[in-house]
C-alpha cells in the first residue's frame, strides 16, 4: 500500500542579515514531546532535519549536537525511520553562502560527521529543492546572497547539487547504503502563443538540478553552454556524468501555486501577478485557474511526466496547502488519490508526505515579512499543547485504511470548482479579469444545516460554507427536523442568538433574552441524530468585573437578564448535547448591509458627524467573516465545549471607532468614553485562532468601500 510520510516545516532561510528558523518560530524546537503526537498519527517515516546551520552555526570546527541528539534518539525508540536533511532552503552558516566555492565541501565535511554520529540513519536529502532555492536566492534576489542574475542562479544550482554529491560520497563512506531522497518542486509553466519560448525556457529549466544529479548534462545538453558561460568549471560537470548521485527516491513538491501561465495581457489580471523577463511584461498567474488548462495541470500529471523522464521511484515529499481547513482535506485527498493512481499504472510511487505537521510561518511571503501569519498542520500549535486537527485525523485514516472519510470530501477543493476560473471579457476601453460564474449544480452528499432566525447572520454563514465549497441550507426548527429525519445533514449551526446578542450588547438595559427552551430542542435533536453543533453564545455571560479578558474556564457570572438568559442556554444545550461547539463572541461587525456597530459608526463619520460612547467598556470586536470561517474550521476539526472567538486586540468602543477612521483615511472626531468602565472582553485559553483585529479592521473597510456614502466611498 502506499505509505504516508510526514514532515517538520524546518527552514532555515537568511533574509539581508536576518534569520527566519522555522522549528523555532512554530515552537517544535521546545517541544520534544511533538515527535510522539507524530508517532501518535502512525506514521513510520519522517523528514526530520540536522541542519549545518544549527549545527555549526558560527564555526565549521564548534558544533552543538545537544538538541539533535535527543530528538534522533527519541525518533528511534518511536520507530520513526527520518530522512535526514542537511539544508533547506538556506545559504549555510555564516562563513559560506550558495555562490562560495567552499560550500559544497562545507556541506560534504558537515554530512560525513552526521553519519559518523548517527549510523543508523539511511536516508537523506543533503540539500531541499536546489532549484527552488536557487530561484528565489539567484534569479529574484529573495533570500541571501539576494544575487538576481542568469548567471548567480546556475552557479547556485550546481553549488547545491556538487554539495549534494560530495555530502553523498561522505555519508556513504560511513553507511554504503544510504539513500539519497531527493526533493524538488518541478511545476510546469504554460503560456498564450506569444510568450511559448519563455514557457519553453522555464519548462527546460525546471530540470536542471535532477539532469545534474542524474548525469545528463553532457556537452549535448542544451543548458550545458550556458552554465560553462556563467563561469561553471568544466571539472564540476565532468563530476556529475557517472550518475553517482542519481536519487535512489525522487521527491516531488507539487503546490497549486507550482504550475504557471504567461500571458502578455497584463490588464487582465490583478496586479499582483505582473511581471517579466527584464525585455518583455507579462502576468505570471496559477495555472489552475486557466480555463483552457483544465486537465493538464495536477499532482497526477507531474508526477508521470518525472517518471517518464527519469524511471526512478517516486515520492510526494510536500503536501501542504495554507487555506481553510476543508481545502487542506481535500488537497491532501486529491494528492493522495493521484499518487495512488499513478502508483497503480506501474508508477514506483512510494509514499505521499504530510508536510508541515506543525504549521508553517510567513510562508505566505516567502518568510520576508514578520507578521506571525501562521498555517496549521495535523497540529494547530496556537493552543496550549499542539492541537489535533482534521488533518491528523485524515492522517490516521490513511495509515489504517489507505482511504480519508469526511463530509466534505463530498465536493471538490477551490482548485477543482468551476468559480476558480480567470474569464476574459475583453471591452473596447479596458481588460478586466472575472470570475466564471458558479456552478449550478448541487454538491453532492449531506449539508450543513444552518438555523438562521431572524437577521442577516444566517446568510452571511451561508454564503461563507457556499464560497468554501460547503453545501448548506438555511432551515427552520421544524425543517431541521426533517432534514435530520432524512439523513441530509452532516451537521448543525445555530446562528438563531446571533442577532439577539447583538442588540443586548446594542441597548444593555433592555429585556432581551436568549430562547433557552430552543437551544435546549435544538441540541438534543443533533444529539439524538449523532450530529455535531455550533452554538454561538456572548461575552455578556461575564458580568466584566474582572479586570481582564474573560478565559473559557472562568466561573459565568452573567450581565443582566440577557447574560442570565444566555447561561442558562449554554447549559442547556450542553447538558442536551455534550459535545456541542459553543462559540463565544463579543462586539460582532462585518454584515454587508452595513447595520452593525461598525458599519453605524463608519457611515457616520463618512458623512462627517462625530460620535461619542457614553458607556466605558472594553469589547472584543469581532469580525464576522473571522467568526465564521474559525468557527466551521473548530466543527471540522470535531471540536467541542466553549471556545472564545474574537479577533485579538480587545479596546474601548472610542478607540475601536478612531481605530476604523484611520483605517479609512477619515479624520473626524471620535470622544473620549469616560473612565471606569467593565472590562467584557474575551480571551482564549484553548488557542488564540483568529487574526489581530487592526488586521481585520483593514479587510472590512476595503470591503465597506462600495457603499459607505460620502468621502470614504470615493477614497
Amino acid at each position: 500500500m502506499l505509505e504516508l510520510w510526514g514532515g517538520v516545516e524546518c527552514s532555515i532561510v537568511r533574509v539581508g542579515d536576518a534569520w527566519r528558523d522555522q522549528i523555532a518560530e512554530t515552537g517544535h524546537r521546545d517541544r520534544p514531546d511533538d515527535l510522539d503526537r507524530v508517532a501518535s498519527l502512525g506514521l513510520t517515516t519522517l523528514r526530520y532535519p540536522v541542519l549545518w546551520e544549527s549545527v555549526a552555526p558560527e564555526d565549521p570546527d564548534v558544533c552543538d549536537w545537544t538538541w539533535h541528539d535527543d530528538r534522533l534518539a527519541r525518533l528511534r525508540r518511536l520507530g520513526l525511520a527520518p530522512v535526514v536533511g542537511l539544508v533547506h532552503h538556506g545559504s549555510g552558516p555564516l562563513y559560506t553562502n550558495l555562490l562560495d566555492p567552499g560550500f559544497p565541501h562545507g556541506l560534504a565535511r558537515h554530512a560525513g560527521r552526521v553519519a559518523a554520529r548517527y549510523p543508523w540513519i539511511t536516508a537523506f536529502t543533503p540539500v531541499n529543492e536546489p532549484l527552488t532555492t536557487a530561484r528565489f536566492a539567484g534569479l529574484y534576489g529573495h533570500w541571501y546572497p539576494h544575487a538576481r542574475s542568469e548567471d548567480a542562479f546556475l552557479r547556485m544550482v550546481v553549488n547545491q547539487c556538487r554539495a549534494t554529491l560530495l555530502a553523498m560520497r561522505a555519508i556513504r563512506a560511513v553507511t554504503p547504503a544510504a539513500r539519497l531522497i531527493q526533493t524538488e518542486d518541478v511545476g510546469k509553466t504554460f503560456s498564450t502563443p506569444a510568450l511559448a519560448g519563455q514557457a519553453a525556457y522555464e519548462n527546460e529549466r525546471r530540470w536542471l538540478s535532477l539532469d545534474l544529479l542524474c548525469g545528463r548534462v553532457d556537452p549535448a545538453h542544451p543548458w550545458h553552454a550556458r552554465l560553462r558561460a556563467a563561469g561553471v568549471a568544466p571539472s564540476d560537470l565532468d563530476d556529475f556524468l557517472g550518475g553517482e548521485a542519481c536519487p535512489d527516491v525522487i521527491g516531488v513538491n507539487h503546490y497549486l501555486t507550482s504550475e504557471r501561465y504567461l500571458d502578455e495581457a497584463r490588464g487582465a489580471y490583478p496586479s499582483h501577478l505582473h511581471g517579466g523577463d527584464g525585455q518583455r511584461r507579462y502576468a505570471d498567474a496559477e495555472a489552475v485557474r486557466i480555463r483552457h488548462l483544465a486537465g493538464l495541470t495536477g499532482p497526477r500529471a507531474r508526477l508521470t511526466e518525472v517518471w517518464e523522464r527519469y524511471r526512478r521511484p517516486l515520492a510526494v515529499t510536500e503536501v501542504h496547502h495554507g487555506c481553510t481547513r476543508d481545502d487542506q482535506l481535500r488537497w491532501l485527498a486529491a494528492v493522495w488519490d493521484a499518487a495512488r493512481d499513478v502508483h497503480k499504472a506501474g508508477v514506483p510511487v512510494q509514499a505521499v508526505t504530510l508536510w508541515s505537521l506543525f504549521g508553517a510561518m510567513d510562508w505566505n511571503s516567502l518568510l520576508l515579512s514578520r507578521k506571525g501569519h501562521y498555517e496549521p498542520g495535523a497540529f494547530d500549535i496556537r493552543s496550549p499543547e499542539p492541537r489535533l486537527t482534521a488533518l491528523g485525523r485524515a492522517a490516521q485514516d490513511l495509515v489504517r485504511t489507505g482511504r480519508m472519510r469526511h463530509p466534505v470530501l463530498a465536493a471538490p477543493g477551490w482548485w477543482g470548482r468551476a468559480d476558480r476560473f480567470y474569464t476574459q471579457e475583453r471591452e473596447a476601453t479596458e481588460s478586466s479579469l472575472l470570475p466564471a460564474p458558479p456552478a449550478t449544480d448541487a454538491i453532492p452528499g449531506a449539508c450543513i444545516a444552518i438555523l438562521a432566525g431572524v437577521g442577516p447572520y444566517g446568510a452571511v454563514i451561508g454564503r461563507i460554507c457556499t464560497a468554501r465549497g460547503l453545501a448548506s441550507r438555511l432551515v427552520d426548527e421544524e425543517a431541521l427536523t426533517t432534514l435530520l429525519a432524512e439523513g441530509r445533514a452532516w451537521a448543525v449551526i445555530d446562528a438563531t442568538s446571533l442577532a439577539t446578542a447583538a442588540s443586548a450588547k446594542r441597548y444593555p438595559g433592555g429585556t432581551f433574552r436568549a430562547d433557552v427552551r430552543a437551544g435546549g430542542r435544538i441540541a438534543g435533536l443533533c444529539a439524538r441524530a449523532g450530529l455535531p453543533l455550533v452554538a454561538f453564545s456572548s461575552d455578556l455571560v461575564f458580568d466584566g468585573r474582572l479586570g481582564r479578558p474573560a478565559l473559557e474556564s472562568d466561573f459565568l457570572r452573567p450581565a443582566g437578564p440577557y447574560g442570565m438568559s444566555e447561561a442558562e442556554r449554554e447549559a442547556g444545550i450542553l447538558s442536551a448535547h455534550p459535545r456541542t461547539l459553543i462559540a463565544r463572541t463579543s462586539l460582532v461587525f462585518g454584515l454587508d448591509d452595513g447595520s452593525d456597530e461598525a458599519g453605524r459608526i463608519l457611515a457616520d463619520l463618512a458623512e462627517g458627524f462625530s460620535r461619542s460612547f457614553p458607556r466605558a467598556e472594553i469589547v472584543s470586536p469581532t469580525y464576522l467573516p473571522d467568526l465564521v470561517h474559525t468557527a466551521l474550521d473548530l466543527l471540522i476539526d470535531g471540536e467541542s465545549g466553549p471556545w472564545h472567538l474574537v479577533n485579538a486586540g480587545e479596546t474601548s468602543l472610542a478607540v475601536f471607532a478612531a481605530r476604523l477612521a484611520r483605517a479609512a483615511g477619515l479624520q473626524r472626531p471620535v470622544s473620549p468614553e469616560p473612565e471606569g468602565g467593565r472590562n467584557t472582553a474575551l480571551a482564549s485559553a484553548r488557542g488564540r485562532l483568529m487574526p489581530p483585529l487592526d488586521d481585520a479592521v483593514a479587510r472590512f473597510v476595503a470591503a465597506c468601500r462600495p457603499r459607505v456614502p460620502g468621502r470614504l466611498a470615493a477614497e
